[in-house]
């Protein structure tokens, strides 16, 4: 796609960083970094988010972010944990319509935090969990 920045990335139309890269997706650091080392990992074909991603080209992207994941430390980054997440859609805070996995190295002390609900910490009652939980199985046609 013309106008998608890292379709620009990947076709070398504009400057990254890039830590790896091989025949199904590219590693590069990001210019808005959560903390030095954060990397993106994304599919060099373009597809909009993880619905759209076939599953080989979403598991091999995967096993790439491990492996920068992995990375860090020999690196001599800051790294006493890591943040491996992908945003899918407006809501979840995706603001590049190309799928990408954010690979954040985390320390204490970063800065970096989830805003999580109020009620979080007042789980819900097990049978709301079954029946949630139903609820997907059936979708996903799967038995317990």
């Amino acid at each position: 796609m013309k106008d998608c920045i890292f379709c620009k990335i990947f076709s070398g139309d504009t400057d990254a960083s890039v830590v790896y890269q091989d025949h199904i997706c590219t590693a590069f650091l990001t210019i808005e970094p959560v903390t030095q080392g954060h990397t993106l990992v994304i599919p060099n074909a373009h597809y909009k988010d993880v619905f759209d991603l076939p599953s080989d080209v979403a598991g091999h992207m995967f096993q790439v972010a491990k492996k920068v994941a992995s990375s860090f430390n020999d690196a001599g980054l800051r790294s006493e944990g890591v943040n491996i997440v992908m945003c899918n859609g407006v809501a979840a805070s995706q603001t590049v319509f190309h799928a990408h996995i954010h690979v954040n190295p985390r320390f204490s002390g970063d800065g970096f935090s989830w805003n999580l609900p109020p009620d979080f910490h007042s789980p819900p009652a097990r049978p709301e969990l079954d029946l949630v939980a139903e609820k997907i199985r059936q979708a996903i046609g799967c038995a317990t």
